[in-house]
């Protein structure tokens, strides 16, 4: 386990081998790959659960466009033929159980901090260490510091004017609500025709009284094809 002291002024110190920034796919596997290799190492994930991605991605209709097969981790052969998608396209609430098979199988999670936010990461060259610092104040001294939060990590929300008065809701599909929303005798407005919208856009057309679509630039869409 990595080591754990106090510094002045009150704040946790952690020592550590590696530090990773994120618990996604690439974080949890970056833990069993570098415990493999006898590195001490611990993940700090913002969220209060495992996946990533799979973990915040929860609007209608999400799902991988990738086959599951491919979509999935090799490193273990036996892994692989133990688990069983029931779909060629996984749904969001079959990637992220698989998600949490993995961690648990490989008993990953004693090395995830949970609900942890990352403020900094500065290199002492002095020292030849990272300082990366959290939230809660710690701060963990690593020789080195592997980013897996994903090069869409963080959402953008349109700077559309007046959007601070719209006096009804309005949600972002990559932080949408966990426990759902219901759109039953709605008239709900839809920004955009990427990925996301592809699939959310015929689940929430099933609900919703009335769904109005606003697109800028048409995308080219194929048909999923998806097959038990």
């Amino acid at each position: 386990m990595p080591d754990a002291s106090t510094v002045p002024g009150g704040g946790a110190s952690t020592r550590l081998d590696v530090a990773i920034v994120g618990a996604g796919l690439a974080g949890l596997y970056a833990i069993h790959r570098l415990r493999g290799l006898g590195f001490t190492v611990r993940a700090y994930e913002q969220g209060s659960g495992v996946g990533g991605t799979w973990y915040w991605n929860r609007y209608p209709g999400a799902r991988c466009d990738v086959e599951s097969l491919e979509y999935s981790y090799s490193f273990s052969n036996e892994l692989q033929q133990e688990w069983k998608w029931p779909e060629r396209y996984g749904t969001q609430p079959e990637i992220l159980k698989y998600i949490n098979h993995v961690a648990d199988r490989f008993d990953l999670r004693r090395d995830v901090q949970l609900n942890t936010r990352i403020k900094s990461a500065v290199f002492d060259t002095k020292a030849n260490e990272w300082r990366v610092k959290t939230d809660t104040g710690e701060e963990i001294r690593a020789r080195y510091c592997v980013m897996a939060a994903g090069n869409l990590s963080t959402p953008r929300v349109p700077d559309f004017k007046g959007l601070e008065k719209f006096k009804g809701k309005w949600y972002h599909t990559s932080k949408f609500p966990h426990e759902g929303v219901d759109f039953t005798a709605k008239r709900v407005g839809m920004v955009g025709t990427g990925a996301t919208a592809v699939q959310a856009i015929p689940e929430i057309a099933q609900q919703a009284k009335q769904l109005t679509v606003f697109q800028r630039t048409p995308p080219w869409v194929l048909p999923r094809g998806d097959r038990p």
